[in-house]
């Protein structure tokens, strides 16, 4: 469903943030390239509503009518988290220490700030805030446990980045994705956001199916970072089932195999390919160790 032309969603002040909010001229030429590409994918996808990583990994997990996640979802929460930190990683504004002579693994490198230029993103200026805050700096997955609370050091609980996932909503609500209900449970009532733009739904749900079937390019580094962030950040919250269900049988095993087959990447080996970023790679060895 993210094929390269549907680009970056992502909703961008191009004015504010012209090369992920650092200035042209002080972008290295691979972060130029790259953000250069980004406007490219961009272009095609003007018409479109842009959407974070935690906002397309919380539409998928929305039950359409309903307008909340399943009660028996525990993993959305820090993969919510980890797509924060892909986010960041993504706009330049983090990266892994160096690996060092003795090359240090993914998991035990320990994420510093690269550049803390607001995003204009109110939870990912959070968790930057954060980070910047915090030395001795922590390791990614360490930053997974302290933004979600999983954390059992109370010196770490006030990382905890609180109602995200309605906060999440409401920025969908404000791009006009979802609506605001009031539904009454036995015992209590509950702000619900059921969906309002079923083609915002379906052409994320279709996105996701054509990077696995109609568009695979058998090479995780020949896709959208974007795009195969998404698939491996769906799968880690256990929402990814929801854009496959849909599918006939047979393009369902399809699909299901090609997913295997990048969950199974040696993630360091990959991390070390040219032109790559290693905070993405980091995040996803975070959550399939």
């Amino acid at each position: 469903i993210m094929n390269r032309s549907d680009g970056l969603v992502q909703r961008r002040n191009v004015s504010r943030e012209n090369g992920e909010g650092v200035a042209k001229d002080t972008l290295n030429s691979d972060d130029k390239k790259s953000t250069e590409r980004d406007e490219e994918l961009e272009d095609g996808d003007s018409k479109e509503t842009r959407l974070t990583l935690m906002e397309e990994v919380l539409l998928l997990g929305l039950k359409d009518k309903e307008g909340y996640t399943s009660f028996w979802n525990d993993c959305i929460s820090s993969g919510l988290r980890g797509c924060i930190l892909i986010e960041l990683g993504i706009r330049g504004r983090i990266e892994l220490e160096k690996a060092g002579m003795r090359r240090k693994s993914l998991l035990n490198r320990k994420l510093l700030v690269k550049s803390d230029t607001p995003t204009g993103d109110v939870l990912l200026d959070e968790a930057l805030k954060h980070m910047k805050d915090t030395d001795p700096p922590e390791t990614v997955q360490s930053w997974i446990e302290y933004l979600s609370g999983e954390t059992w050091n109370p010196l770490k609980l006030r990382y905890q980045l609180k109602n995200v996932r309605e906060r999440l909503a409401k920025n969908l609500v404000e791009k006009g994705v979802l609506t605001t209900e009031k539904q009454n449970f036995l015992l209590f009532d509950m702000t619900t956001h059921p969906l309002t733009d079923n083609v915002a739904k379906s052409r994320l749900v279709k996105k996701v199916q054509d990077a696995v079937l109609g568009k695979w390019v058998n090479d995780p580094h020949r896709m959208d970072k974007r795009l195969l962030s998404l698939i491996f950040l769906a799968h880690a919250s256990d929402v990814l089932e929801n854009a496959f269900a849909p599918l006939n049988d047979d393009d369902y095993e399809l699909a299901m195999k090609r997913v295997r087959e990048l969950l199974d990447l040696d993630f360091e080996a990959e991390s070390m390919k040219p032109n790559t970023n290693e905070t993405v790679w980091a995040v996803f060895a975070a959550f399939t160790k």
